[in-house]
């Protein structure tokens, strides 16, 4: 039998005669965590100019790359092209990464940077060249008794990023802040919080993908100041599936990861230490374990989520960020990361006049990201 009895709806849609009931709490479905900042934590000095600078400096390089030759045989031929002659020395020993085979420079011509060479040298086997093998010198004896070389030193480069500002305004009228808000203790204040949240997860967003103008980047009166992000950074250590010898690949495997990690640390003294990725990246590296992944009876757990990698070069935490651009994964050594403000420019709210029935004024804060020696980061991009 149906109720027949006064029911809630008995008032229908509008149900005049029941009281409203809010919840005293206030929602937040935008995200604005900054896991990338949260890792590289506060840095040790601020900036102290709109153009941040800092100096670099680097040893001697000691391995250059076969450039494109016509090999006639590739197996005997002693004069071939490489990328930067200049850094080799007449005596040099040098090796082809992925050969065993040692060689003897005996003539460089730096102007076509050729190099005439000394095939199969200590009784090794002569191995076939081909383009894009890393050669690498390992040995410069000295003739006794010899006059000394002429010096050989690098100059240090002066490297630079500008500042970029990040400012909100916030205004809350005087009939808002008088009357009781739901879930809202003072409006002001909230909306002093809402704001920053938002510059903090743009600054992370610019940390990441910030571009320099190509014109003006001091920036005009009509040309906005911006910094140069990470992504923008990294020019020595790009990765791509296929291109420059390596692997072939649509999707990031343990291999390619591998890989590119290995290469970082041959050509630098870097120590990738920080993985950044997006959500698919992410995906992809729990697979990593999937084949192992165990699931016992007692757990009520089922974990699939791999938060460090450990790797033959370096220990790696693993950052989720939904600012990557699809595809990318960054391979970074924190230790040469910081992002610093302005002095005096951090985040802070400046109360602005009144010009009205209403409070207002400025959340700004102005930051910059240092990143040294670029070599020692990377970046594999599909």
């Amino acid at each position: 039998m149906p109720f027949s009895g006064k029911a809630t709806y008995t008032a229908g849609s509008t149900l005049p005669e029941i009281a409203e009931d809010v919840s005293d709490l206030v929602s937040i479905t935008s995200p604005f965590e900054t896991p990338l900042l949260d890792a590289l934590g506060d840095p040790v000095r601020p900036a102290r100019s709109t153009v941040h600078e800092w100096l670099e400096d680097s040893l001697l390089p000691n391995t250059a790359t076969v450039g494109t030759n016509t090999f006639t045989d590739a197996v005997n031929q002693t004069t071939f092209i490489v990328t930067d002659a200049s850094i080799f020395r007449v005596g040099d020993q040098i090796r082809a990464e992925e050969l065993t085979e040692v060689m003897l420079v005996t003539a460089i011509n730096t102007g076509t940077n050729v190099l005439t060479v000394v095939r199969g040298y200590g009784a090794t086997t002569k191995q076939a060249l081909d383009s894009d093998m890393n050669l690498r010198i390992f040995g410069n004896a000295a003739i006794e008794g010899a006059d000394a070389d002429a010096a050989r030193f690098r100059v240090r480069g002066r490297r630079s990023n500008f500042t970029q500002i990040f400012s909100a305004t916030v205004e809350v009228s005087g009939s808002e802040l008088a009357v009781k808000q739901l879930g809202v203790a003072d409006e002001l204040d909230y909306q002093k919080q809402q704001r920053t949240r938002e510059l903090l997860r743009d600054l992370e967003n610019s940390v990441i993908n910030g571009r320099a103008a190509t014109s003006n980047p001091e920036g005009t009166s009509t040309v906005r100041r911006t910094m140069r992000g990470i992504v923008a950074s990294l020019t020595s250590n790009q990765f791509v599936p296929g291109v420059n010898g390596f692997s072939e690949g649509d999707a990031l495997t343990e291999d390619l990861l591998n890989e590119a990690l290995r290469r970082i640390w041959s050509g630098s003294a870097g120590n990738v230490d920080l993985i950044v990725v997006g959500g698919p990246e992410k995906r992809a590296i729990n697979q990593f374990v999937a084949a192992t992944r165990q699931f016992t009876p007692q757990s009520t757990s089922y974990r699939d989520m791999v938060s460090t990698y450990e790797s033959d070069f370096g220990v790696c935490r693993i950052a989720l960020s939904r600012w990557v651009p699809a595809g990318a994964v960054l391979l970074l050594d924190s230790s040469r990361i910081d992002v610093m403000p302005l002095a005096g420019r951090s985040f802070q709210y400046k109360p602005l006049a009144v010009t009205g029935d209403k409070e207002s004024g400025q959340i700004v804060g102005e930051y910059t990201v240092e990143l040294r020696n670029e070599a020692a980061h990377g970046m594999i991009q599909f």
